[in-house]
């Protein structure tokens, strides 16, 4: 079995810093002993890694993408081999994406679509939440049987009346199954009904540029649709876990029902941390690289964010990775926002954003980690085979050089689009090594992986439920 010693680094995980080396057989971590003890220095291995300066980490595991989703007439520009190669550049090392039911179809219909377009194809290793557009008595039934085979959270939408849209009575059913058969209500938390009234108004009275889109879907419909589905998830007696919480006042919705003692959870994103509706007003159409929904809000909700982050009230940073090229895609919306493809690149981003935020001072190494590798990890059943560095754990580690400055850029990046959201955004941190389950995949400035190495991932019930 080949080995691989990883020496000299500070391994950092959610749970503690310590200078070690680590020891890989195979697939798997298998050891770790302090830097230069005997324990340490009598391991010998094929592959040696000098990680002396550098910090080693679990892989990243971003919760939240959306490789190849059709929207808006088009299709997300990353297919799964473009966007888990990008993902590995980054240091990320394992996805989960949402197969979609379509209406009239069955969840195993949408299932074995997406396990299609995935397999063979993934770079590292990748997992499905499910996205449930038909609240029907059969998919309903069929919940329970792919929590029984891995597939254990199921994402509705409060938006996009016609599309995904499920009203109360849909949402109750689906969380009080989820109750009764362990699956994670995720719910995308807008009042669609109410924007789309607000669409109609603004296109009427001739506002059509990016920035009305943020416009419309304002903040109170977030807030309000967040406190809704708190209150029908606490009917239902199920757990629920709100994804790319971008207001202050949804941030509050969370927290005031985690103080009830609710297992209510939320994630954030890099866009909403990092970008406001300064970019969305950008002059010309450029405003359009930024149309993803939840909008972008303005720049003094960032705080609130933050601190929820620092808190505990949000839980996860995920990337809501859907990108849609300015030049052909972004450009549908052209005279008409309510037409430009909502959703943003981010997926190679995220591992070193969070890292900024470290040096700035906003998050610990710790926290960083726990945001974007522990915490994803358990909350969607893959902990401790992800999100830590521990023997018994997938050999996903990541060597981190803390003091490499870098800039972000569509011209350096790896992803499938024409442009960055952080274009010209000077950052210091950058990956030096990533191995995904003992093989190194990104080694300095070459891509070593390929399509067809990253494996499914069947999936336990959250991991923070009783």
């Amino acid at each position: 079995m080949n080995r691989t010693v990883i020496r000299g680094g500070l391994v950092v995980t959610a749970a503690e810093e310590l200078h070690a080396d680590v020891l890989i057989e195979g697939e798997k971590v298998v050891a770790l002993a302090s830097y230069g003890s005997a324990a340490a220095e009598s391991w010998t291995a094929e592959k040696v890694l000098d990680a002396r300066g550098l910090y080693v980490i679990p892989g990243g595991v971003d919760a939240h993408t959306h490789m190849e989703l059709p929207f808006g007439g088009t299709f997300a520009s990353d297919t799964f081999e473009t966007g888990t190669r990008a993902a590995a550049w980054g240091g990320t090392t394992t996805i989960v994406d949402f197969a979609v039911q379509s209406v009239g179809s069955s969840l195993r219909e949408g299932l074995d679509a997406w396990h299609e377009k995935a397999q063979g194809n993934c770079a590292i290793d990748y997992g499905f939440h499910m996205i449930l557009a038909d609240v029907t008595e059969h998919s309903l039934a069929e919940m329970d049987l792919l929590v029984a085979e891995g597939v254990t959270s199921f994402k509705l939408f409060m938006a996009y009346p016609g599309v995904f849209y499920s009203d109360d009575g849909k949402i109750l059913r689906a969380m009080q199954r989820g109750a009764d058969n362990g699956g994670l209500i995720m719910m995308h938390a807008e009042n669609g009904i109410a924007i789309d009234v607000l669409v109609e108004q603004a296109l009427a009275a001739g506002r059509t540029d990016p920035r009305y889109h943020g416009e419309v879907r304002r903040e109170l419909l977030e807030a309000e649709a967040t406190h809704r589905a708190v209150k029908l998830a606490q009917v239902a007696g199920a757990p629920l876990y709100v994804v790319h919480v971008s207001a202050a006042s949804a941030v509050a919705e969370i927290a005031a029902a985690r103080r009830q003692g609710l297992d209510v959870f939320g994630e954030t994103c890099p866009q909403y941390l990092f970008l406001s509706t300064d970019n969305l007003a950008e002059p010309g159409f450029e405003g359009a690289k930024y149309v993803c929904s939840t909008p972008l809000r303005p720049r003094e909700h960032q705080a609130e964010l933050w601190k929820a982050l620092r808190t505990g009230d949000l839980q996860v940073v995920s990337t809501d990775h859907c990108p849609f090229c300015f030049s052909g895609q972004k450009e549908l919306g052209r005279g008409d926002f309510s037409k430009i493809p909502n959703g943003l690149p981010g997926v190679e981003n995220r591992m070193d954003l969070l890292h900024q935020a470290v040096v700035e001072g906003r998050i610990s190494r710790r926290r960083w980690i726990d945001i974007a590798c522990a915490t994803p990890a358990r909350m969607f059943g893959l902990y401790p085979r992800k999100g830590t560095i521990a023997p018994g754990a997938d050999a996903d580690v990541v060597l981190y050089d803390p003091a490499a400055r870098q800039t972000i850029s569509a011209e350096t990046h790896h992803m499938n689009v024409d442009y960055s959201a952080y274009e010209g955004k000077e950052i210091t941190g950058k990956v030096r090594t990533v191995l995904s389950r003992g093989t190194v995949v990104i080694d300095g400035d070459a891509y070593l992986g390929r399509a067809g190495h990253g494996r499914y991932q069947p999936r336990a019930t959250c991991q923070y439920l009783a």
